[in-house]
């Protein structure tokens, strides 16, 4: 009998010592409560308590945890249906207030995260929801990491994953794109044709210009060709006028040389006058060719005196 009594005490002693340590894993803490009250918070390691009186009431994790928020209906400020679903990253930084603040924390946090999303999109319309993801990501986080502070938590990050209109409002998305597609290729187009068709009235003004300018080059050329031309004619009938004269001078019989010549320039100019359609036509008669010979004859004929005051 006594026998018995010893093993029951060892039974009760080895309990007894068992329940006085408790062990906590790293990145973890919990709570001790004494006959009902708050006692104390257990770190990492290993950790004493008063078997039957302390008790671990609430025991988890201080790492970060994920909580993936399903899609979830929102109505836009143009009154436009649409679903959207997010992700919050968040940890425990006072576990005391986690379990004593708020009942089912993780629910706490579902709940608030959902009505922020529907709050914040309801402030925005549509085309914005799409533009300013960012913009949302970070006012989400901001107005969660308030509301949940005093629950001893502290949100890191929030992103909104999914935006998604109704079938009705995507339709209409689809057709105002391809409308809004049709409408820039509409404009491209006009634009190339307007551009094309200026470029094309440049080159021909361009090209017309050059012509003129082209045009004009080659009529002074000619002129100038035309001008030199008569120069060198005149420069080349009087030096042979003086060529004459000095023969003239030494030679008798040049100055009847000089008398043919001038008769036969005579009558070309007589041809030339004839051929001409707005000339006056002069008249000659053929038998007082010889008259009219001589009679150029007397006026080219013996001079008192030459250019030096010589007789010819």
């Amino acid at each position: 009998m006594p026998e018995f009594f010893l093993l029951i005490l060892l039974a009760l002693g080895g309990s007894t010592a068992i329940g006085s340590v408790k062990i906590i894993n790293e990145k973890h803490e919990a709570l001790v409560e004494s006959l009902g009250s708050y006692k104390k918070k257990l770190s990492p390691g290993l950790n004493l308590m008063v078997p039957f009186i302390d008790k671990v009431v609430y025991q988890e994790t201080t790492r970060e945890k994920v909580l993936d928020i399903a899609p979830q209906p929102c109505i836009t400020k143009d009154n436009v249906a649409i679903s959207a679903d997010a992700v919050v990253y968040w940890k425990i930084v006072d576990m005391e207030k986690a379990y004593y603040r708020v009942e089912n924390l993780q629910k706490a946090i579902t709940n608030l995260v959902l009505t922020q999303i529907r709050s914040e999109m309801g402030k925005l319309e549509l085309d914005q929801t799409f533009t300013a993801r960012s913009e949302i990501n970070e006012m989400l986080l901001r107005e969660l990491d308030i509301a949940t502070d005093p629950w001893g938590v502290k949100v890191l990050r929030v992103e909104v994953r999914d935006i998604t209109p109704s079938k009705a409002v995507q339709d209409s998305m689809e057709l105002q794109m391809t409308a809004e597609r049709r409408k820039r290729a509409a404009i491209l187009t006009s634009e190339g044709e307007r551009d094309a068709a200026v470029n094309s009235a440049q080159g021909k003004a361009e090209a017309s210009i050059l012509n003129a300018e082209a045009d004009k080059k080659s009529a002074v050329l000619r002129a100038e060709a035309e001008a030199q031309k008569e120069v060198l004619k005149a420069q080349a009938t009087a030096r042979a006028m003086d060529i004459l004269m000095d023969k003239m001078r030494s030679d008798p019989h040049a100055k009847e040389a000089l008398q043919f010549i001038l008769a036969q320039d005579y009558l070309t100019m007589g041809k030339v006058v004839g051929s001409s359609e707005s000339s006056k036509i002069m008249f000659m008669d053929p038998a007082n060719m010889l008259s009219t010979l001589e009679g150029m004859r007397s006026v080219m004929g013996d001079t008192p005196h030459d250019l030096k005051g010589n007789s010819f």
